[in-house]
Parts: C-alpha cells; sequence; structure tokens
C-alpha cells in the first residue's frame, strides 16, 4: 500500500521541488557505473554520507547536508522522488520558492540529528532525502489534513487504488516509522526510522508559523483541511471495460 498522486496540484509551477528532484536524480545517475563496485561505493558514502559516530565525536556536520542527495540503489531513489512529487509542490505553494527551500534542507538537518541522538555510536552511513521529505509530509499533515491522497493497494494479482484523506496515510507512515526505530539495530543497517520520525516532528514544527499566520483552526474552517484551489479530477480507472456476465 503507498500513495500515488494527490488531487490537489498546486496552482503555481513547483520550481523548487523541480529542481530537488532533478538534483537528486541527476547526483545518483553520477554514480550509477558503481553501485555493484563495493569499495568505490563505500568510498562515496565515507566522504559524503551521515555517519552518526562521527558527528557524536564532533566532526562530519558536512554530512547532514550532502547525505539528502545521495540514495541506495534505484527504489530507494524512486519512491522519494514520488513522495516529494505529491506532497512537496503543495508546501512550496503555501511557504514560497525560497523559505520551502530553506524548510527542506532544514527538515532534512533535523532528521539527521534525530538519528545521531538515538544512534549516537552507528558508524552504518546514512543517505537519502528521505528525512527531508518526511519534514514535507509532517508539513502536508498539518495544513492538508483531509487533502484527498491516491492509494494503491497491491496484493499478488488484485489492485486497487482508494482515495483516503492525508492524515490517515500519513500518521499512518508516522507510526510505522516510531515502531520500526525502536525495534532497529543501529549496528546493522537498513531504513533510519528515527530519521524519517525526526524529520516529519520537525515538518510538523517548521510548518507551524505559516499554519498560525494563515488563522490556525480558522484556515482548516475555510479551505477545510484542503489546499486552497478546486481538487483535480482523475479518471475512474477502477472501472473494467470487461462486460459482466449475468447469471440466468
Amino acid at each position: 500500500m503507498f500513495p500515488i498522486r494527490d488531487h490537489n496540484p498546486s496552482g503555481g509551477v513547483p520550481y523548487v521541488t523541480y529542481v530537488l528532484m532533478a538534483l537528486n536524480i541527476g547526483i545518483f545517475l553520477t554514480y550509477v557505473p558503481i553501485l555493484n563496485d563495493d569499495r568505490a561505493l563505500y568510498a562515496l558514502y565515507n566522504a559524503y554520507a551521515l555517519v552518526p559516530a562521527r558527528v557524536s565525536d564532533g566532526y562530519g556536520f558536512s554530512g547532514l547536508f550532502t547525505s539528502q542527495f545521495l540514495h541506495g540503489g534505484w527504489m530507494h531513489l524512486a519512491g522519494n522522488m514520488l513522495f516529494l512529487w505529491i506532497y512537496g509542490d503543495n508546501i512550496e505553494e503555501e511557504m514560497g520558492h525560497f523559505a520551502y527551500l530553506a524548510f527542506y534542507l532544514a527538515a532534512g538537518v533535523a532528521a539527521g540529528l534525530t538519528q545521531v541522538a538515538f544512534e549516537p555510536s552507528s558508524a552504518v552511513p546514512m543517505v537519502g532525502a528521505s528525512g527531508a521529505i518526511a519534514g514535507v509530509m509532517g508539513a502536508y499533515l498539518l495544513l492538508f489534513p483531509k487533502a484527498k491522497v491516491d492509494i494503491l493497494i497491491i496484493f499478488v494479482v488484485f489492485f486497487r487504488i482508494f482515495p483516503i484523506p492525508a492524515w490517515i496515510i500519513l500518521i499512518l507512515w508516522f507510526g510505522m516509522q516510531f515502531i520500526g526505530g525502536i525495534g532497529a539495530d543501529p549496528n546493522t543497517g537498513g531504513t533510519a526510522f528515527w530519521a524519517h520520525a525526526g524529520g516529519f516532528v520537525a515538518g510538523i514544527l517548521g510548518a507551524l508559523p505559516v499554519w498560525l499566520k494563515r488563522g490556525a483552526v480558522a484556515y482548516w474552517n475555510r479551505t477545510d483541511g484542503h489546499p486552497p484551489h478546486p481538487e483535480a479530477k482523475y479518471p475512474q480507472i477502477n472501472n473494467s471495460r470487461i462486460p459482466k456476465v449475468r447469471r440466468r
């Protein structure tokens, strides 16, 4: 089960979101040739990834920024870019281009520091835009809790798309990160659950001034918890073209 789109694309052009996506994809493509070369890939991560143990020892802080533009594989990149594409445009529209860029990078730094705080001795390199994007998702939850998001459910050969309110999928996602963080082993690598959770909380806090400036609860009342422009209309792709055969 994962989201594939929302029903409220922004009214303007999300230039910063597009640039961030292009940077992430472009940087990843530069080191695709070494993905299967463990020694070369380790050297890259050693130079630019975030290593919590280094930050705990007082160095390696540049990794808080550079790690946000590295990814561990095609699916890692694709998943992050999908989430950024779904949620980023509306947040950029509400905050403005430059404020949104600062917010995005700050959320990524907060995510990395959260991972350091919970796993200070971990020597496992951390890469990915997930923490920054989690911040965007946290802001989306605060500003547009009732916006419709289409989720794709796949079960063996069955698949179906359902629109659900954003708050359901976002709170469910956050809960999964929190639970995952509790059970994670800091020495084995895998998903940086605490970075995701920390970025999400940072995103809510970072978007709080925007929400208050818009009128807080009064903003929700005016927009019904949706982005302040008309919903997009999508074709009903769940409807089958195969004719039904009725029993006699």
